[in-house]
């Protein structure tokens, strides 16, 4: 009767949930769902491999691209289960991003490229993974932790540029 009631609560959680970090689990399960990870909190930049390339595929004029080669970025982010509030932080221009996971939404990029594109952020296991459609092919970006570094790759085309920080 116990494992009865664990295997419907188990499944009705797996449906109703499916894509929140409320998904059930068992202890005991080996299969599993793990919840997404946590990142709550600043991020100081410490690494910031191929930006130049990336922000040409993104037509990012030649000045502004000198000026943010120079930047340190600071991100910071609130998170309520599925809910982020974003903030990339810098001595040139901020940028701020709130969404939901799962949730489609128009992001006017101002400051960035200045364009409007259709954003959707889904949980590939504990990675964030958004996708921009609009008007430049393969793009997005991808969020991971490891340890107390948080990992981003910027894509727009067949150019990657990968982000690390450091959790302060």
């Amino acid at each position: 009767m116990r494992s009865c009631v664990w295997w419907i609560l188990k499944v009705y959680c797996r449906m109703k949930y499916r894509a929140s970090v409320f998904l059930c689990r068992s202890p005991t399960d080996p299969h599993a769902a793990a919840m997404p990870a946590d990142y709550n909190g600043t991020w100081e930049m410490e690494s910031n491999a191929n930006f130049e390339e990336y922000m040409k595929a993104l037509d990012i004029d030649f000045a502004t691209r000198k000026i943010a080669l120079h930047l340190t970025q600071t991100k910071v982010f609130v998170q309520t289960g599925d809910k982020f509030e974003t903030k990339t932080l810098s001595t040139f221009r901020n940028y701020d991003l709130n969404y939901t996971v799962g949730e489609e939404f128009e992001e006017h990029t101002k400051g960035l490229d200045n364009r409007r594109v259709k954003t959707l952020v889904v949980w590939d296991g504990e990675a964030l993974v958004c996708t921009q459609t609009g008007e430049k092919p393969n793009r997005g970006w991808k969020h991971w932790i490891e340890g107390d570094k948080l990992h981003m790759e910027l894509t727009c085309g067949e150019k990657v540029c990968r982000q690390v920080f450091k959790k302060k």
